[in-house]
Order: structure tokens, then sequence, then C-alpha cells
């Protein structure tokens, strides 16, 4: 059976409840497809963040990877379709806030997702879930995160899907919000994740 590493990420700035950091507890050593799945949390940390999945990568040798990350505001399931080389944002969970700084200093512009994201859009709206592909995963640590595995995976010669999706709030993290926010049920969320799992080859 083959190996997915499956990423998401702590509480970070206004948000108490991080819905991706359930979702990837809730599948951690699931098995989904042709897929088990290998769950990992990472830090809202422009430093540590990138280095843990980097280190992941590298030591667990996935067949696939899919990052998670919250889009509040956002109200469907957005698979990313490229990464930036590019640092830049609000402060992380250690209070560190670059401004315009590179990722890897001598790294591409960018790089694009090498998931089936088209498919897996096509197939979550077949079932019923709002989706579309996102052609912006920002500055912050999503993008960061997105770039960084890319660039270890390319540099180490491993031609597998990986990429970044990210997902609507919760009701939760809506009830908990001062801000209001369109959510998604976490049995919806779950689902939804477990569609596009079911898309990997």
């Amino acid at each position: 059976m083959k190996k997915l590493l499956l990423t998401g990420f702590e509480p970070f700035l206004d948000y108490p409840i991080n819905p991706t950091e359930i979702i990837v507890k809730e599948l951690d050593g699931k098995r989904i497809g042709n897929y088990e799945i290998k769950g990992l949390h990472l830090p809202v940390d422009f430093e540590q963040g990138p280095k843990k999945i980097v280190e992941a990568a590298a030591s667990e040798k996935p067949d696939a990877v899919i990052s998670l990350g919250l889009a509040a505001g956002r109200t469907a399931i957005t698979p990313e379709r490229i990464a930036i080389n590019c640092q830049d944002g609000e402060p992380d969970n250690s209070g560190f806030s670059p401004e315009d700084k590179r990722i890897e200093e001598n790294g591409p512009d960018g790089y694009f997702s090498t998931l089936p994201i088209r498919r897996m859009v096509n197939s979550l709206k077949e079932s019923g879930y709002p989706s579309s592909i996102s052609n912006t995963a920002g500055t912050y640590l999503c993008n960061n995160v997105m770039y960084s595995v890319l660039h270890e995976l390319k540099a180490a010669g491993r031609n597998i899907p990986a990429g970044f999706v990210h997902i609507p709030a919760s009701h939760a993290l809506a009830a908990a919000s001062k801000k209001s926010m369109a959510s998604w049920s976490d049995a919806d969320l779950l689902k939804a994740i477990t569609i596009i799992i079911e898309v990997l080859d």
C-alpha cells in the first residue's frame, strides 16, 4: 500500500481552532483508496513549519503529499495551483513577520502543484461539494510549506503528487471567532478531504 503524508496546522492569529489539525488527527493511520495516511501537524512558524515537512518528506519517503490549510472566508475547497518564492505577512506564532523575503535564495520563482487538482475539483463537485482551483496560496505559511516541500522533492528527484489544499472554516471555528465567516461542518470537511485523497492514483 502507498503512503500519503497529510499535514495540517495548529491554530494561529485570531483563529482559536484550526480545522486542518482536526482532520489530520482523524485521518492519521487510516486507509483511503490506495493510500495509508501518515498525519503530521505543523507549527505556524516560518522556520519550523517548512523544516518539519521537508524532514518528514525525506524520512517517510511518501508516495504523495497533501498539505491542508485554513482559508477562513473562502466558501469552497480550493486546491492551490502554484506556490511562489516569497515570505511575507502577519507574525507567525513565534512573532516573526517577514517582508518580501525569498524562501529559497537561489530557488525558482514558483512551483506548480503536482496534485491532480482539476480531477480533485471535478470529483468534489460531482459529490455535491463546492470546489474550485485557487491561483494564489498567499505568502504566509501555507504558501511557504507548499513551496518548500515541492522544492525538496524536486531536489531529491522524487516525482510524486504533492501540493496544497485550502479549506473553509468549520462551524466550531466560526462560532468561536469574533469575525463573521462562512463555515462547513466537520463531517463535510472530512468527507471532502477523503474524496480528494481517493482521486490520487
